[in-house]
């Protein structure tokens, strides 16, 4: 059977995308929503271009939709009708723990008779960290929701001080798996090059305060 893998260009969607590999799923397809009035991925503010260069990197065919006009839920329908038109038999996810996300997107996917896969659900948020850095990603906050993370985490790269940071603040999940914080991938093990970009200014969009980026 082959599969697409929900992909937003952060930590989580290619941990995920990493494990579905090793477990020898068969992705044929990533996918990939955003915002159409900015161009960029809602909350975590990549640019759509930087996520279709990660696709191609990791020598995945990715699908892109913006949800302008259209609102979230009818892009996401759209896509899964695309994909399963498409000969996808399964979709993939990177959620952690929040049971109402999951059942949203699996309902959507399961009434269609795809496949639902999730390979993260429920595993430590902090194990995740260390497994990410373990493996030799290098992944870069670029994203913080303003009233729950500190906005200095912005531009970091996830490394071990900043597990240690992370530690330090048990409020937070420490995977910002309640939108805390949003990261983007920039190279590791499924990636055939390190993406070059360059680091922007810090931009306010919804209550986040987003690091603009763009490839060099």
């Amino acid at each position: 059977m082959r599969y697409a893998l929900s992909f937003s260009g952060g930590k989580d969607s290619t941990l995920a995308l990493h494990r579905a590999r090793n477990d020898g799923y068969d992705v044929a397809h990533l996918f990939n929503i955003f915002d159409g009035s900015s161009g960029r991925v809602r909350f975590h503010g990549t640019r759509s271009s930087l996520i279709a260069a990660q696709a191609a990197s990791v020598r995945i065919p990715l699908v892109q939709a913006s949800t302008h006009p259209d609102d979230y839920e009818v892009a996401f329908e759209r896509v899964l009708d695309g994909l399963q038109g498409a000969g996808i038999g399964g979709v993939i996810f990177g959620n952690l723990h929040l049971a109402d996300i999951r059942a949203w997107y699996e309902e959507r996917v399961t009434t269609r008779g795809l496949e639902h896969v999730e390979p993260l659900w429920l595993e430590p948020g902090m194990e995740l960290l260390e497994e990410l850095v373990a493996l030799g990603y290098r992944a870069r906050v670029v994203s913080v929701d303003l009233k729950r993370a500190p906005q200095e985490w912005l531009g970091k790269v996830i490394d071990r001080a900043f597990i240690e940071d992370v530690a330090g603040h048990p409020s937070i999940d420490p995977s910002g798996e309640r939108g805390e914080y949003h990261t983007f991938v920039e190279s590791g093990p499924l990636f055939q090059h390190r993406l070059s970009t360059r680091l922007g200014e810090r931009v306010e969009m919804e209550g986040h305060a987003l690091l603009d980026m763009e490839l060099t």
